[in-house]
């Protein structure tokens, strides 16, 4: 059976777009939308590679309980996440699914430069940190993103997203919010990067 990665990427290429590119994005953002919700198909894709331990700078996807649940205004129990580093008991991500998918891919188009290199497969990571975030004004959206999460919280497999998935992976439709509508975090969201 066809992965929705490899069915995606084959439709593109045969419509003649070039992975990378602005057109991509745009043909991507339409195509995945149409598809609905896939969490489930998505955590079974055999172009995501499960980790044990993932690594610092890898685009992830998890089942997520978080702890604090009964306090936070929302919370995605599906998040989209780059690790950024340690954290007490757990790690830092930025979870893309808090901001809408133009916004997205704007901000992976910046942080495409800071890459561990630019083959763009299973060798690059992110290279990106906390301070580095904060100190420089293209990396703006990180800002409503940013979560600390709790290792014991994470309820499945965690998937590392391949650098040639980065640009199909964040027009998925997989966040799940609780307690608001993903129209209202988004808003939100966009409150705080402006």
């Amino acid at each position: 059976m066809a992965s929705l990665f490899d069915a995606l990427e084959a439709e593109a290429f045969r419509k003649g777009i070039v992975a990378r590119s602005k057109e991509a994005a745009k043909w991507f953002e339409k195509k995945v939308v149409a598809l609905g919700p896939q969490t489930k198909a998505i955590l079974k894709d055999d172009r995501l590679t499960t980790k044990n331990k993932p690594m610092i700078g890898d685009m992830i996807m998890y089942t997520y309980n978080p702890k604090l649940k009964t306090v936070l205004p929302y919370y995605d129990m599906f998040p989209l996440a780059i690790m950024v580093g340690p954290a007490p008991g757990g790690f830092y991500g930025i979870n893309l699914h808090y901001l809408p998918p133009k916004v997205r891919a704007i901000f992976l188009d910046h942080l495409n430069s800071a890459t561990t290199n630019q083959k763009f497969n299973a060798t690059t990571r992110f290279k990106i940190t906390y301070q580095m975030l904060k100190a420089t004004k293209k990396y703006k959206y990180f800002k409503p993103c940013f979560k600390h999460y709790l290792t014991k919280q994470v309820s499945s497999n965690i998937m590392k997203v391949d650098a040639a998935e980065w640009n199909i992976a964040i027009f998925l439709e997989t966040a799940k919010f609780k307690k608001k509508s993903t129209s209202y975090v988004w808003a939100d969201s966009r409150r705080e990067y402006r």
